[in-house]
């Protein structure tokens, strides 16, 4: 029987953002982001996030934003594995720069326009670099629905978290510019990774995914 898989993306992104990676043999299933209520808490939202989930104990895989909606699913269902990819477990792995503009309210004043703008400064930092994964990218962050993108802003960096998920597995690039590595404690660490490996070097996450799935 194939287990059973559930992909969460991350912030500005899409089921495009897995395109690259490899679970053939597994039963995958993407879960679509959806409207945020008004004032909507995040344990909330993943509630009504998990009604979409069928299966007895999946698998979890969530990327970013979507790592921290697979730890706040988890604390609500039993799932046989979680695996986090360029994300964060607890609160304490969000940078503080990004808490304390939480804490301040700092991040409305943020025009949405220049956070969904793409250019040479968000490629940099997402640490895409090829022309088409640079499409890739522009395209998921135009048609990321505007109330979804700034209601997750707001949860990142007001994110409480501080329960620890027993079977979590936390893959991490050494060279992640959003969440930075000497912020997070992971099991796995791919040697220059970026914060869209797993669309960029999604052999090697692939690799390391299937591994601990198999295990």
């Amino acid at each position: 029987m194939k287990k059973h898989i559930y992909l969460i993306s991350g912030l500005g992104a899409d089921e495009r953002v897995f395109q690259n990676l490899d679970l053939e043999g597994f039963d995958v299933t993407f879960l679509k982001w959806i409207v945020p209520n008004p004032d909507e808490t995040i344990e909330n939202y993943a509630t009504r996030l998990l009604e979409k989930i069928t299966h007895k104990k999946p698998i979890l895989i969530g990327l970013s934003f979507g790592g921290i909606m697979a730890v706040e699913i988890a604390k609500q269902i039993e799932t046989e594995k979680v695996i986090l990819v360029s994300s964060a477990k607890n609160k304490n792995e969000i940078p503080l720069l990004y808490r304390r503009s939480g804490a301040l309210g700092l991040h409305k004043f943020i025009s949405l326009q220049s956070l969904k703008k793409t250019g040479s400064f968000t490629y940099r930092q997402l640490g895409v670099s090829s022309v088409t994964d640079k499409k890739i990218m522009t395209a998921m962050f135009s048609d990321t629905n505007s109330v979804f993108f700034k209601w997750a802003i707001d949860k990142i960096v007001k994110w409480e978290n501080i329960t620890e998920v027993q079977n979590i597995f936390h893959i991490h690039g050494s060279s992640d510019k959003i969440l930075p590595y000497k912020y997070v404690k992971c099991d796995v660490t791919i040697d220059g990774g970026e914060h869209l490996m797993i669309l960029t070097r999604a052999q090697e996450v692939g690799a390391e995914i299937r591994k601990y799935i198999n295990s």
